[in-house]
């Protein structure tokens, strides 16, 4: 309070009259106008320069003690000036009083705002609906539950507990602000006329907080009331979905099932509940039901974006990239609305499981040139989408671009940029990154620390690696999780520490999953240890007895030995089971067409050229002595990294042991350049253990240089 008095009567030694008449010199063109015209002047946003002019004349005049030209001058000005102006009136009425309150609660002054309301009353001046509208909204940013109570009081004992905005504005805050789920519900079944706005406050509150099921009960009961749900209506029911696990996945959709049989929903109704039935069915995991959902939504329904981002997103949460691209392709060719972030976080999530840069890249381009150039650099998850997709498909120059802009750059942001050195192999520079985070005094999570320890998996720092595993819970206080283990013991395999990693594995406070035994399996593969490969593979066939990963590694093990009958009895052990090898996959971007390539499948339409011109690569890459091709048992699987155009590309090898591993090759060649573009992305995660730049690129193209052929290594 002494601060506010303090900043009223400042008037006196610093006049606001003073403030304004140093203006007059300049004012001339408005000197003949009267206190009407002056009101008028002050509608709307006016500039500084024409502010002062008008206030100069209003002080010469004598109109600032007219109450409509105060309130209206006090709209212009931010909340120091506002209050000088209030002061200086002699009689104030109500009008600039509920002025300066909304401004205070526009700036988050909740105190003075209800510092002036006081004063309010002990001038007996009567508070209306707007002032309490502009009281509750200074609450929600409050998140003070005492000056809720206060106003809900005032409402009632003033007689506004039925006027609709007013309970709407006490709903609101009560589900949204404060967290008072039971308040707000209790404000809700006592109101008379629930209208849509009330209905999505509260819905929002459940949402929120996690309750999920009472969100979607809720949307439930609007529907069945003929009530049309707007766009924040279904975003929020969407995130209530979101929240919802396998089971009561399962539940709902019955639920929403006998609702659409039983009632009457109306068309928009329909559409609403089919929305979220999309999206579930998705979550679910049965992509097509949600796509045959779609197809039954109106005309008028696809008008909104929110099923086409629902089934967009459900497409790429599922992998099924491809199909998400091709229905994001014909949304833009239909022109029925227009793509918001959401759509383009998963469109670049699709173009990252592809390895297509350049729809990536359009993306980009898009976001910028569209009304969302703002929100581009602001919002995480886009940003964090940029990051991720540049730089899994190979252009960690473009993913530092998207990062070095950023407006503000947080943990998310960092760990983003973190994860995309470690994927390329660029550990030190993640490392070094991690210390500019550091620097910035940013709290690394445990998202962080699964990028270092990814990094330094990647490029075999071990030492680096033991440091920040140890660091993480003794100076960051944060536990590592079972993901984190995993890293850890991927790391310790894969440099050749296979039995401290196999003790890291049998000490941990967790129970060893299928990522656990398949890094170590990796490690004892990689360096020879045969013997223990085969208790592992057996281990893991028993952790995951569905996944092919260990039956495949057993296999080869015994391969390895000559043991046939064993690979035999494995093999009838699958087919008993069920079990079936996932077949591998390569994605391949040729003139912006993307071609999708299954181990083992010829249906390609140039599948024979293909295969004639990788026997031609082979030839001369064995005459370039690039690599030594016969290993015995041991093969080598070969992988052109992603390459921007015009520069020169880079050859990584691994030795592997594993057949049946299939990497994607693309090469696209014309008269001008040998080396236009280079793609590669692959469906089995591998990580690259070895990596050797070779000067390789003059000896690819002498016969395809003109023929712009993509290249598949396969069935290694």
């Amino acid at each position: 309070m002494q601060s506010l008095l303090y900043r009223t009567e400042s008037i006196k030694s610093n006049s606001i009259a003073h403030y304004c008449l140093s203006f007059t010199h300049s004012f001339s063109s408005t000197s003949h106008l009267h206190s009407s015209s002056l009101s008028n002047l002050l509608k709307g946003r006016i500039s500084r320069n024409h502010l002062q002019q008008i206030h100069a004349r209003v002080f010469r005049i004598g109109a600032h003690q007219d109450n409509l030209i105060a309130t209206r001058l006090i709209g212009q000005y931010p909340s120091n000036i506002s209050l000088r102006i209030l002061h200086h009136l002699k009689k104030p009425n109500l009008f600039p009083v509920n002025a300066i309150i909304r401004i205070f609660s526009e700036e988050g002054i909740f105190t003075d705002a209800f510092l002036v309301f006081n004063k309010l009353r002990d001038q007996s001046l009567l508070p209306n609906e707007l002032t309490f509208s502009f009281l509750l909204k200074a609450c929600s940013r409050s998140g003070n539950s005492y000056y809720v109570q206060q106003v809900h009081t005032l409402v009632l004992k003033l007689g506004f507990g039925e006027d609709p905005s007013l309970c709407n504005g006490l709903l609101s805050v009560y589900a949204r602000g404060l967290k008072e789920l039971h308040s707000a519900r209790k404000v809700f079944d006592e109101m008379p006329d629930k209208g849509v706005v009330c209905w999505t406050s509260l819905i929002s509150g459940y949402a929120k907080f996690g309750l999920s099921e009472e969100a979607l009960g809720l949307f439930l009961c609007m529907v069945k009331k003929s009530l049309i749900p707007e766009n924040d209506t279904m975003i929020n029911v969407l995130s209530a979905c979101s929240k919802l696990d396998m089971l009561n996945i399962e539940k709902w959709i019955g639920n929403f099932w006998y609702s659409m049989q039983q009632y009457d929903l109306g068309c928009s109704g329909c559409d609403s509940v089919n929305t979220v039935l999309v999206y579930l069915y998705g979550k679910w995991g049965k992509v097509d039901k949600s796509r045959e959902i779609f197809e039954q939504i109106s005309g008028d329904g696809k008008r909104s974006l929110l099923p086409w981002n629902a089934m967009i997103g459900a497409y790429v949460q599922n992998g099924c990239a491809l199909d998400g691209l091709c229905l994001f392709r014909l949304m833009m060719e239909l022109n029925c609305c227009c793509p918001n972030h959401v759509t383009m976080v998963s469109v670049l999530s699709a173009c990252t499981q592809v390895g297509d840069l350049y729809l990536g890249m359009w993306v980009h381009e898009y976001m910028k040139g569209s009304r969302q150039k703002s929100f581009l650099l602001s919002n995480a998850n886009l940003a964090t989408a940029l990051i991720d997709m540049y730089s899994k498909c190979g252009s960690l120059e473009r993913a530092g671009d998207v990062f070095d802009q950023l407006v503000v750059k947080d943990v998310v942001s960092f760990n983003a940029m973190i994860m995309g050195l470690a994927v390329n192999g660029k550990g030190k520079e993640a490392l070094k990154l991690f210390s500019q985070m550091l620097d910035l005094n940013l709290r690394p999570n445990a998202g962080t620390f699964l990028g270092l320890l990814c990094a330094c998996s990647h490029t075999g720092l071990a030492a680096e690696g033991r440091q920040i595993f140890k660091e993480m819970s003794q100076c960051f206080r944060i536990a590592p999780r079972l993901e984190h283990y995993a890293s850890y013991i991927d790391l310790l395999a894969r440099v050749g520490y296979v039995e401290e990693a196999l003790q890291v594995a049998t000490s941990m406070p967790f129970k060893p999953n299928n990522f656990v035994w398949g890094a170590l399996l990796g490690g004892c593969v990689l360096h020879n240890r045969l013997e223990l490969a085969r208790i592992i593979s057996s281990i893991l066939v028993e952790v995951d007895p569905n996944n092919s990963a260990g039956y495949v590694m057993l296999s080869n093990t015994y391969a390895i030995d000559h043991h046939w009958g064993a690979i035999s009895r494995l093999r009838l052990s699958m087919k008993e089971k069920g079990v079936v090898k996932q077949p591998g996959c390569s994605w391949i971007n040729v003139d912006g067409v993307v071609h999708e390539f299954l181990a083992g499948s010829s249906s390609h339409p140039q599948n024979e050229r293909l295969h004639s011109e990788l026997q031609v690569l082979l030839k001369e890459m064995k005459l370039a002595k690039w690599a030594p091709w016969d290993r015995g048992a041991s093969k080598i699987s070969v992988v052109l990294k992603v390459s921007i155009i015009g520069e020169a590309g880079c050859l990584t090898c691994l030795n592997d042991n594993q057949n049946y591993l299939r990497n994607g090759l693309n090469r696209i060649v014309s008269a001008e350049t040998i080396c236009l573009q280079l793609t590669v992305k692959y469906y089995k995660k591998r990580i690259l253990s070895c990596h050797a730049d070779a000067d390789v690129l003059d000896s690819l193209g002498r016969d395809t240089r003109k023929n712009s052929l993509p290249l598949i290594i396969c069935s290694f």
